[in-house]
């Protein structure tokens, strides 16, 4: 079973003392989105779990607890950081002080195990595409040493986009190219694999591979592990990924971001965070007596240990 930190919201910036309660109780739960009064409880016990397979904004709350949580599961680490400022991710941490807990969390698990992600690209009068490549070399030139992948996707037009964004400006196939051009160069110059997410578009004439976000390769790369190569039902188009269990909540993260999904509206998330407790086996809120509790099945997806380190490059 593969566990996700982060899928629903950023966990590891503003839950990670109820994380680490989680894990040392070795259970949450965790509500269907769809279906409230049905909660799943998700064991965390070490034996159980197949990878941890986080994804944040800001590790920085986490680095104190990376060590032991490393050395007790296999585990996978997206850390997004992009060209955006405030007026985009309003509580995000600059690019600079990101590259420096990025530097610090690799320095403790290790780099095969850090997704540098850059996405979603997205076009606006002050984002431009000269401004995309431009601020993503700058990182790239720091990160390299510290990441062996970097994932990256076009913004997707969802409908709520439309009303959080009026100022984004359409992609043209030239403005694409360009980008992908660039990007795979300094993939290539600086000796990283970069790869797409979420997409079934080819770019391999850019030096651009396709892949999910997180495969059986990708996990296997990181943890010298074997997994089983299936891909999650009910993912959208273009997703590779591996199936995992969720125990975050939407509706909860307050970094605010204008593109994100997993929010209806920032409000709403800073009214929901006030139910949270550090304590309770649910990231928001606690049990009702309506709500039936069922035990999500342990499907293990390790095939073996491959016993050796897997390059990609």
């Amino acid at each position: 079973m593969i566990v996700n930190v982060g899928g629903r919201t950023d966990i590891v910036n503003y839950y990670s003392e109820w994380l680490i309660n989680r894990i040392n109780e070795g259970f949450a739960y965790s509500r269907n989105p769809l279906f409230p009064d049905n909660v799943s409880k998700i064991s965390l016990k070490a034996e159980d779990v197949d990878c941890l397979m986080f994804c944040s904004k800001n590790y920085k709350p986490m680095l104190k607890y990376m060590e032991e949580i490393n050395k007790k599961y296999k585990i996978i680490c997206h850390y997004t950081i992009t060209a955006y400022d405030k007026d985009i991710e309003p509580n995000v941490p600059s690019i600079d002080e990101s590259i420096n807990t990025l530097i610090e969390l690799s320095k403790i698990v290790g780099k095969e195990k850090i997704l540098w992600r850059y996405d979603p690209i997205l076009l606006t009068k002050k984002y431009t595409v000269e401004k995309h490549i431009e601020t993503f070399e700058y990182m790239a030139k720091k990160i390299a040493p510290y990441i062996q992948r970097c994932v990256f996707s076009f913004v997707e037009m969802y409908k709520k986009l439309e009303y959080n964004m009026p100022e984004i400006i359409s992609f043209t196939n030239e403005d694409k190219k360009k980008i992908l051009k660039n990007i795979g160069e300094i993939g290539k110059k600086y000796n990283f694999y970069i790869q797409t997410c979420g997409t079934d578009e080819n770019y391999e004439q850019y030096g651009i591979h396709i892949s999910g976000c997180t495969t059986a390769e990708i996990l296997k790369q990181a943890n010298k592990v074997e997994y089983k190569k299936i891909k999650g039902k009910g993912m959208r188009k273009g997703c590779h990924c591996i199936p995992s269990r969720d125990i975050g909540a939407y509706d909860t993260c307050p970094n605010g971001c204008k593109y994100c999904y997993a929010n209806k509206r920032p409000e709403l998330a800073i009214e929901n965070i006030k139910l949270h407790d550090q304590k309770s086996p649910l990231l928001i809120g606690k049990l009702k007596e309506t709500d039936k509790i069922t035990e999500a099945k342990i499907e293990h997806l390790i095939i073996k240990d491959t016993g050796e380190q897997l390059s990609i490059l």
